[in-house]
């Protein structure tokens, strides 16, 4: 990647970004879910990932959460590399990397364990080896199989894009490892028929942010009756699609599908772009407008996520806090442990192992609780920003 003015402003905006993610890195806890792969899923890639990381840098948030950042570092480059030539200036597709920097689902996939960001980095991947060595790697495909079962949306996504240009190798290819991967792993089709259509475009809303997933949408849309479709409208049309049938009856597992739909935002950029530069100035009002606006609302949507734990001082409920369960665990730890106490017992199974993973075992010397049983007791509590956010007795 050759160094010029938009480069150095993508790596400036790449440095900025990372930067704020690994001071993130210490401001969350684990999570009941995380700490549940890490100690008890041992086969999964994510338990492999994560143990691994903390067998060389030591069982901290630090080593828990890096893999996932390196994988989104990786993703972001990937993306921009990718768009080499696909856009009519420079500028457009800085545009388009930050936004994809700022999306609130790839902030959450870059930090917390997850398979969404594991995905999104092997799907750029294919995408770049596609592009640039003008070939599909079978061998990454395979590959895929034995990743995560949301490959399969990929599989499909590549097959609709083999009939259309009947390319009969990759047809074959691909349906066959569609078929294998939903024999072996499937999705979850189960449950009382419901419609969480709703539900699902909400969900998409709060990983996009509304404006900017409506006018994905649309993207999506107006690119599959009117323009030109290449591979990556195929696999994003493909994963937005079967989702919102699937919800139609069943709640979705959005991450199994995410994935593949943020990837085409230099799709809804340059569309953007094109509908923007084919109206005369004065006619352009409306489109700035939205533009500034969905930008705004995506900065802060960011600052929002980065400066999360003061949200907490203005919560009637601290529990209600969009990322509570990532709190409080890590500085109860701490606490304790200035008390010289490594093992604790209490009636919370999840508080215990999210304990252990920071060093606190569980044994019957000391009894912890946010029930008041007795006078003989010492308080502990979890303070952000002058807000006590929970309370603990230790008896």
């Amino acid at each position: 990647m050759t160094l010029n003015r938009y480069n150095g402003t993508f790596l400036v905006l790449l440095l900025f970004h990372t930067t704020v993610l690994l001071y993130l890195t210490n401001e969350f806890s684990i999570s009941y879910k995380e700490v549940q792969v890490y100690f008890n899923d041992n086969l999964s890639l994510l338990s492999i990932i994560t143990n691994l990381s903390t067998s060389l840098f030591g069982q901290n948030d630090f080593a828990l959460r890096t893999p996932f950042l390196i994988l989104y570092i990786g993703s972001a480059i990937l993306l921009y590399i990718t768009t080499k030539d696909y856009f009519k200036t420079e500028l457009q597709r800085v545009i388009s990397s930050a936004i994809f920097m700022l999306l609130p689902g790839i902030n959450s996939a870059a930090l917390l364990v997850n398979e969404s960001i594991i995905v999104v980095f092997f799907t750029l991947l294919y995408l770049y080896i596609y592009k640039f060595q003008k070939r599909h790697c079978y061998g990454l495909l395979l590959l895929f199989l034995f990743l995560d079962n949301s490959f399969a949306i990929l599989f499909l996504g590549l097959f609709f894009y083999s009939l259309a240009k009947k390319d009969n190798k990759l047809l074959v290819v691909t349906l066959v490892l569609f078929g294998i991967s939903m024999s072996y792993f499937g999705f979850d089709i189960g449950g009382k028929p419901k419609s969480y259509l709703l539900d699902t475009f909400a969900i998409y809303a709060s990983i996009f942010s509304p404006i900017l997933f409506l006018y994905f949408f649309y993207s999506i849309y107006r690119i599959g009756l009117k323009q030109e479709k290449d591979i990556v409208w195929y696999i994003s049309a493909t994963a937005l699609g079967l989702s919102l049938i699937f919800s139609l009856r069943q709640h979705v597992k959005i991450e199994d599908f995410a994935p593949f739909v943020v990837i085409a935002i230099p799709l809804m950029v340059k569309l953007f772009n094109h509908s923007l530069n084919v109206r005369l100035k004065e006619f352009r009002k409306w489109h700035c407008i939205m533009l500034r606006f969905a930008l705004s609302v995506l900065v802060l949507s960011f600052l929002t996520f980065a400066l999360n734990k003061y949200i907490y001082v203005f919560l009637e409920k601290p529990d209600k806090h969009f990322t509570y369960q990532y709190h409080i665990v890590k500085e109860l730890s701490q606490e304790l442990k200035k008390l010289n106490i490594n093992s604790v017992n209490t009636d919370d199974f999840k508080l215990a192992l999210r304990l252990q993973f920071y060093g606190i075992t569980s044994s019957k010397k000391h009894y912890i609780s946010t029930k008041l049983y007795n006078n003989r007791y010492k308080v502990i509590d979890i303070v952000y920003y002058n807000r006590i956010v929970k309370r603990y007795y230790l008896y």
